[in-house]
């Protein structure tokens, strides 16, 4: 079953650290099957308190996406997102 990343941006912190990350993102992405649906585009909050964005990416299942997600060439380059905003991320399950 189809598997997605949910990344939302509470707060920035440091620009320049979160420019890195993005900068260093899509290299993290090169032989993983991963299809990203929403980056960063419009959004309206529902419910809950106001964040700064949205990024949704899909993934075959759950299991090549902890592969992505734990993988080191993404933790490192997520040690600048981590410096550089807060933000939830979810892995969530989908349904064919």
């Amino acid at each position: 079953m189809p598997a997605y990343i949910i990344f939302t941006r509470i707060t920035t912190i440091d620009q320049k650290e979160l420019e890195k990350y993005w900068s260093l993102i899509g290299e993290t992405m090169k032989g993983h099957p991963i299809e990203v649906l929403s980056p960063y585009g419009d959004f309206e909050v529902l419910e809950g308190d106001q964040i700064q964005g949205v990024v949704v990416a899909k993934f075959p299942n759950m299991e090549s996406a902890r592969k992505w997600y734990f993988g080191k060439p993404y933790q490192e380059a997520a040690a600048h997102r981590k410096a550089g905003a807060i933000y939830n991320g979810v892995l969530v399950e989908g349904i064919v």
